[in-house]
């Protein structure tokens, strides 16, 4: 994982090379996503700025990559897990100049032109240039796993790089790059080249997938992504996701088993990494699961005013206001820190799978398979504006990768082919029963069994309050009542909400820059679509997941 930044320019005349100072200065914005390197392409239409995190081939691999003849120049942001066997299935041998797995790119746009890029699985971002055509591709990851934001400035040339920070200050059209698209200079407009037919609820009607296939694509899915040349470890809140993860990874390591086609876990002691304040439900969970798979475990506790000034430094890096995704990113950057510290720079962690199974809470509202289906989509769609953004930024601000194994694309076909009827909960049943399931036997019943805490409330619920209490504090009735004409996009509809909001325009001011985080109110992290499930949804509107009454069972 790295950062990326682009200038590009066709016109005729053009000429950015001068711009090579500023490129850098504003590269380094972003240069605690790769703290390793630094590389530069420039040419008259095409300048490149590449800040790296060696992760595959650290002794080689820096970028922007080239191809032998000098034709392609690739800055890329990401992991490309089936690298090898995408180079074993070339039709004809292509000169790789590194060991990185992110070389491929360029082998399969010299011989299948963008359509190749649908063949990738992994997480990315990346910008190619292509100086014989005169032409360049942006695209990212269908699930936006890696982030990108591009606009243009006053001269109106293109700029692209993997954090707002880079660009908020040359460009006021500044946005987010659409996952799952490339936007091909010889086009001019952004098109999909990700489309599966499990996004209609119809393709996935009655049809079944077996308990030990789900497992199988599982296990496969983070055995790929343990792809890695330097130490690494698991993110371990004691909840169902980031346990299985941890169960999965610990097997690998366990045995090391080789595997040409998809990678193999160098590390033989699985480390696990804990966050909470003291007495949190996820570290008592954490320690329990911990023992049960034999890692070597650091839990790590903050206090509430450790959060609170940490808060600031936190929405520079993850750029966003959104209630649900400070409350939770705060708690993630002070381990990322910690961990970071310990000399780890890659991690395996949980997100995703309450999108695909429905795993929040407020799905147990769900009035038929088809609601919760479409629900599933929504929020999957919605991941790069949320958890994903989270998991990568957060981690991220301290050098640390964050590798999402539920995202795996091959599994993701899988987990999403399957009727929604199967994933359902109610009464008697628990969220990601399913799930739970497939698993049995792989961890302790109390793990396996135990209810959704969303990271936020999980790491102690007196951190969510004591958020609110001083956010009542600093934001008085008539300044909440004048939101609207303070901040008229999206404007807040809580104290809380309103601080952060503050936060977020200190550092991005500017309507472009508030249109890139979603609006739009919520139950326990639903979409707003979600909202008419249940009336009583609309009256306790919050994105904790004790917001759902009758639900949410109090584990202290």
């Amino acid at each position: 994982m790295c950062s990326i930044l682009g200038v590009l320019d066709l016109r005729p005349g053009a000429d950015v090379q001068p711009l090579r100072p500023l490129a850098l200065a504003l590269s380094a914005r972003q240069r605690h996503r790769g703290p390793d390197w630094s590389g530069v392409y420039a040419e008259p239409r095409c300048l490149l700025v590449h800040e790296r995190l060696a992760i595959v081939d650290p002794a080689g691999g820096a970028q922007p990559l080239r191809s032998r003849d000098g034709r392609l120049a690739l800055a890329v942001n990401g992991e490309i897990y089936n690298h090898r066997t995408l180079e074993q299935t070339l039709a004809r041998p292509y000169d790789f100049q590194t060991g990185s797995d992110c070389e491929v790119i360029n082998a399969l746009y010299r011989e299948q032109d963008t359509a190749g890029i649908a063949r990738l699985n992994g997480i990315y971002a990346f910008v190619l240039w292509d100086a014989a055509r005169g032409r360049f591709l942006v695209a990212r990851d269908p699930l936006g796993v890696c982030p990108l934001y591009w606009g243009h400035d006053g001269d109106s040339r293109l700029w692209v790089a993997s954090e707002m920070k880079a660009l908020a200050s040359r460009c006021d059209d500044v946005a987010v790059f659409p996952p799952g698209h490339v936007f091909d200079s010889e086009v001019g407009e952004p098109v999909s080249f990700y489309r599966r037919p499990w996004r209609d609820y119809e393709a996935t009607r009655n049809v079944a997938v077996a308990p030990h296939d789900l497992r199988a694509a599982f296990e496969r899915a983070v055995h790929r992504q343990l792809m890695t040349d330097v130490p690494y470890g698991v993110l371990l809140s004691g909840g169902l996701d980031s346990s299985l993860v941890a169960a999965c990874a610990a097997r690998f390591a366990r045995r090391r088993i080789e595997d040409d086609d998809r990678g193999e876990a160098w590390w033989p002691r699985l480390h696990s990494f804990a966050i909470g304040l003291e007495g949190s439900p996820d570290l008592a969970a954490a320690e329990v699961a911990a023992r049960a798979l034999d890692t070597v475990h650091h839990p790590f506790t903050y206090r509430f005013e450790e959060g609170l000034d940490a808060l600031p430094d936190v929405i520079r890096h993850i750029e966003s206001y959104d209630v649900t995704t400070v409350r939770a990113s705060t708690p993630m950057f002070l381990l990322a820190r910690r961990i970071k510290a310990m000399g780890v720079k890659m991690v395996l962690s949980g997100e995703g799978s309450d999108e695909i199974f429905g795993g929040y809470l407020y799905f147990h509202k769900a009035p038929d398979a088809r609601a919760f289906h479409d629900e599933t989509v929504r929020k999957l769609d919605a991941l790069h504006l949320f958890d994903c953004l989270r998991a990568n930024k957060a981690m991220m601000a301290w050098g640390v990768e964050a590798r999402v194994p539920f995202l795996d694309l091959e599994f993701l076909d899988l987990a999403m082919s399957m009727d929604a009827r199967a994933k359902m909960a109610g009464p008697g049943r628990i969220e990601k029963a399913v799930l739970r399931e497939a698993f049995a036997g792989a961890l302790p019943d109390p793990i396996l069994w135990r209810q959704k805490e969303q990271f936020s409330d999980g790491v102690g619920y007196g951190w969510i309050d004591g958020l609110k209490t001083h956010a009542a504090s600093r934001v008085t009735d008539s300044m909440l009542a004048e939101a609207p004409a303070r901040f008229p996009v999206n404007p807040p509809q809580t104290k809380e909400a309103y601080w952060y909001r503050e936060l977020f325009e200190h550092e991005f001011p500017g309507d472009a820059c508030a249109r890139t985080v979603p609006g739009g109110k919520s139950i326990a992290c639903s979409s707003p679509a979600a909202i008419a499930w249940d009336p009583a949804f609309a009256a306790a509107a919050d994105p904790s997941g004790r917001a759902v009454a009758g639900v949410h069972r109090d584990p202290t």
